[in-house]
């Protein structure tokens, strides 16, 4: 007995650390993604979002101006400018590739044919030199710059006010909320039925419903557009809420399914002996016990539909006026997809509604998802 009770506790701290290293592993990228969505795209190019609360160092080179720029200054012509944007304080500064930082703010250089160059510490450069300049690119001065810690909220801004972003939010909803309510009606009406009624082929449909648990959507996303198209339902709200409910039935059928199988039977056979229909069974017992799982299954659902972007494409259509959230956010980071910062302060955009829904649903999120572990008296 000794040696089982050790075990156990040997168990339970695995269990725990397991759990803590997952939290972690969560929590700290999603900290990050925070940070960094108020960070700008130099912040977040010079340093990694660990280090946002300190001063970023960055080499980088600006070229100084043309011969247009110039102008004549006591028999010298001059180039002027400044190399530093504003929060910006220079370190070292160079005019080689090789040696970025070879000089020291306020030094000034010999270049060739009589050119001399001054970079002062504030940045204002001076370019002089005893004849007229030719050229139509300017030189590089590479510089060495410390950015102190900034955080802004021109990202989000960005993003809220980005055109068409109102419009989303509306299909989104509109998308979201029946294919999150139209599998759960149909997967309670089935999982009772599997778990309850007795008839011909059930442990077949059981089996079947498992099956499709693997089965990758993407295989049947071109044959379910057509098939749409061919009876007439094209892209629209329909057609993209039948296709959310079938890709969502089986796992509803079977997180249901094994709820309701754990509910204790007597509840069940004494109201078949009063004289209940299975209708009325459904609705009075069945529905009422089994809220932990459809609570749990709603929230699966909801994130799934509200954070999809491939089956809203295919169902729904790229217009402005068909696209959803991901899309118009999609659209923000451009082709290239380097807006870091628009893609992590559009990142907490969306999520915004998920989160309200877990933690107005979570507290049922646990019992729902250890459906069918422990049976029922």
């Amino acid at each position: 007995m000794d040696n089982i009770a050790g075990t156990r506790a040997r168990l339970v701290w695995a269990v725990n650390l397991a759990a803590a290293v997952l939290v972690v592993l969560w929590v700290v990228p999603t900290i990050g993604l925070l940070v960094s969505s108020f960070r700008d795209r130099d912040q977040i190019t010079a340093s990694g979002w660990w280090r946002a609360a300190f001063p970023a160092t960055a080499t980088s080179f600006v070229r100084a101006g043309t011969a247009k720029d110039q102008f004549q200054e006591n028999g010298l012509w001059v180039i002027e400018g400044n190399v530093l944007e504003k929060g910006q304080r220079l370190e070292r500064w160079g005019t080689s590739s090789r040696a970025p930082e070879a000089y020291a703010p306020g030094e000034t250089i010999d270049l060739k044919e009589g050119e001399q160059i001054t970079v002062t510490p504030d940045g204002h450069y001076r370019l002089t030199a005893p004849q007229e300049f030719t050229t139509t690119r300017g030189m590089r001065i590479f510089i060495t710059t410390t950015t102190p810690p900034r955080f802004t909220t021109e990202n989000y801004a960005r993003v809220i006010g980005a055109e068409g972003l109102g419009q989303a939010f509306l299909n989104t909803m509109t998308v979201t909320i029946p294919a999150t309510v139209i599998p759960i009606l149909i997967a309670a009406f089935a999982a009772y039925a599997l778990a309850w009624m007795q008839f011909p082929g059930r442990a077949l449909l059981v089996a079947a419903v498992v099956g499709l648990l693997v089965v990758p959507l993407q295989l049947s996303l071109i044959p379910l557009l057509r098939f749409h198209n061919e009876i007439g339902l094209g892209k629209g709200y329909l057609g993209i809420w039948l296709a959310h409910t079938g890709f969502g039935l089986p796992l509803a059928i079977y997180l249901l399914r094994n709820y309701m199988v754990g509910l204790p039977k007597e509840i069940i056979e004494s109201a078949r002996v009063d004289g209940a229909t299975e209708f009325q069974i459904f609705r009075r017992i069945i529905l009422p016990l089994s809220f932990p799982a459809l609570a749990s299954f709603a929230i699966f659902q909801f994130l799934w539909v509200w954070n999809d972007l491939l089956v809203a494409t295919v169902f729904l259509g790229n217009r402005p006026d068909q696209l959803v959230m991901t899309g118009v956010l999609r659209e923000l980071l451009g082709s290239r997809g380097g807006d870091w910062e628009i893609l992590a302060a559009s990142a907490f955009v969306s999520i915004a509604v998920p989160l309200l829904v877990f933690f107005a649903l979570q507290k049922y999120l646990v019992r729902g998802l250890l459906a069918g572990s422990v049976k029922g008296g």
